[in-house]
């Protein structure tokens, strides 16, 4: 059964998008078997930021609501055959219940290593559908004090979820604004926001959502340490995994 991760940020702006879908390229290029779902109905951008906007004949919608099968909603990348799309290329025109898209990534899980899902920013409803299909999450904010103090409000939400294990990435950092003091070091963002630090990304403009590359050293990181279960790791919580591999 894949791991199902959730990847949420505080406020719009930074980077979540851009880092579940280099997360997923990598996880990918390593062999895994990966799918990126976007969750965000208002925005929905993952498969622009893969390339895959105009391959899709279907969406999650259509999965949910029945007009298609699910594995017919999925997109294979073009250069990178392990890693798929279930986007959403169109807004709800009713209510999307989280029970109905659990149904849809239960059934494809087990065809799968892993199921990344791009939520909504924030903590609005469509967050809430996001992170209730996951058993983990990867919280990203940027090193700015009004990002840092969004992405507390959502920390704190997400330990009410009980996650399995829960991360937190530092997106878009500048080391020389760190020494300024115009930016927080992410050294000090991780106790801040009561998380452990999974990943920092480097401002470069080779990361923006229409320069997705499976080079970045970051994002191989990120992905090596998602693997080896290496963040956050909370006992006794639902959809629990061992360090290296599956709980059962």
């Amino acid at each position: 059964m894949a791991r199902k991760i959730v990847v949420t940020s505080g406020k719009g702006g930074v980077g979540k998008t851009t880092v579940c879908c280099n997360l997923g390229v990598q996880l990918a290029a390593s062999g895994f078997r990966v799918i990126v779902c976007d969750l965000d109905f208002g925005l929905n951008n993952a498969d622009v930021a893969l390339g895959t906007e105009n391959l899709a004949r279907y969406d999650i919608i259509d999965a949910v609501e029945g007009r298609c099968r699910p594995k017919q909603a999925l997109v294979r990348h073009p250069r990178f055959p392990q890693l798929h799309v279930l986007s959403s290329n169109r807004i709800a025109e009713r209510y999307v219940s989280p029970q109905a898209v659990r149904l849809v990534l239960e059934a494809l899980s087990p065809q799968f290593d892993f199921v990344l899902i791009d939520s909504p920013a924030g903590i609005e409803e469509g967050f809430h559908r996001a992170v209730s299909c996951a058993e983990e999450a990867l919280l990203v904010t940027t090193p700015h004090v009004s990002a840092v103090r969004d992405a507390d409000r959502v920390a704190g939400i997400l330990k009410s979820y009980r996650l399995a294990r829960e991360g937190l990435v530092v997106n878009m950092v500048r080391r020389d604004l760190c020494r300024k003091g115009e930016a927080l070091p992410p050294e000090e963002i991780a106790p801040m926001l009561r998380l452990p630090l999974a990943a920092v990304v480097p401002e470069e403009d080779k990361l923006f959502l229409e320069n997705i590359r499976a080079r970045s050293r970051a994002f191989r990181l990120l992905a090596e340490s998602t693997v080896r279960g290496e963040y956050g790791e909370r006992t006794g919580s639902r959809g629990a995994w061992k360090k290296g591999g599956r709980s059962g």
